[in-house]
């Protein structure tokens, strides 16, 4: 299946007293719900819980899910599940439900771009991932509505690391570039760019220059558009 065996067992030790027919069960039920072959070694690299799943209590209601919850017409599954393959292996009533619900009181109304664009969100734990994110946007000084509005402009906050990511971007943003948190509720996407490849070399160009680039033009710009902006203040 072009799945590295040493890491599947280690990751899930139930492989060993698994026995093939029910593993071609298996791939047999995904490829019935529009799974194709190649896609199966990343699905099960990336998740080989789900060689040992039960296909009535553990696959069957993710796609019941998908279809009831989120709206997925069966021939767009295979599409949602290889955005995202941790979908097959987390649980509908302790995860995803949870997680769905949460997500909709937050504001996410958006059914179609949570299941093809932000899945991720789903199998991420409300206590663990999604809750401190929104906390620890707060405790920058934004509003619980501010915080909010900054997740559902980009949803890919509600993943970012808080200490790889978040404070060591905030740090420089308020710090370094001395800039205020108006700017970061006008553009949250600042915390998607690399802080070393793309927010600091702009930011030492932009102050050498000494022209006035408002943050999403000095992010977002290509290499040549921002080359152009310098030169224009030069």
């Amino acid at each position: 299946m072009g799945v590295d065996s040493g890491k599947a067992l280690s990751q899930n030790p139930s492989l060993h007293a698994a026995t093939l027919e029910s593993i071609h069960s298996i791939i047999s039920f995904l490829e019935s719900k529009g799974i194709r072959q190649k896609d199966l070694p990343r699905i099960f690299g990336m998740c080989p819980k789900i060689l040992t799943s039960n296909i009535k209590t553990d696959l069957n209601p993710v796609f019941i899910f998908l279809s009831q919850y989120l709206g997925v017409p069966e021939h767009s599954f295979r599409r949602v599940i290889n955005k995202c393959p941790r979908l097959l292996a987390c649980s509908v009533s302790n995860q995803l439900k949870p997680a769905f619900f949460y997500l909709q009181r937050l504001g996410f109304k958006d059914l179609e771009a949570l299941a093809y664009n932000d899945s991720v969100l789903l199998v991420s734990s409300v206590e663990i991932t999604l809750i401190p994110k929104l906390k620890y946007l707060e405790s920058l000084g934004l509003s619980r509505d501010e915080a909010v509005e900054m997740a559902l402009r980009c949803p890919a906050l509600l993943t970012f690391s808080i200490e790889n990511n978040f404070k060591p971007k905030f740090e420089y943003f308020a710090g370094v570039m001395e800039r205020k948190l108006e700017d970061l509720k006008e553009f949250p996407q600042y915390f998607a760019f690399s802080l070393e490849n793309r927010i600091k070399p702009r930011h030492v160009k932009v102050l050498q220059s000494g022209v006035e680039v408002p943050l999403p033009l000095m992010l977002k710009s290509t290499d040549e558009e921002f080359a152009g902006l310098i030169r224009q203040g030069g």
